[in-house]
């Protein structure tokens, strides 16, 4: 499954959240994978597809993939999980 990380709407992120994060987060985490696409990065977890974004393994996608990212903030000074936001793509 597919996700991406976004600069959250609200919560005062700066400009550069996208560039922060990818510096301190690279290319592996434990089973998920990310990649930079312009001002999104895009985390790849698990080995199944969703039939849709009402599958139940998509939340537990969004909830591993948003983890690994309160991670990486909580260990970064500068850094706030607050800042961004994981969806789906479907």
């Amino acid at each position: 499954m597919t996700f991406r990380i976004t600069r959250h709407s609200s919560g005062g992120p700066p400009a550069d959240a996208i560039e922060l994060l990818w510096e301190q987060l690279g290319p592996r985490h434990e089973d998920t994978s990310f990649s930079r696409r312009g001002t999104e990065i895009r985390a790849r977890w698990g080995e199944a597809e969703a039939s849709s974004a009402r599958d139940e393994r998509v939340e537990v996608g969004r909830g591993e993939v948003l983890e690994i990212v309160r991670s990486v903030c909580e260990r970064t000074p500068g850094l706030s999980s607050d800042w961004y936001a994981v969806s789906f793509v479907s």
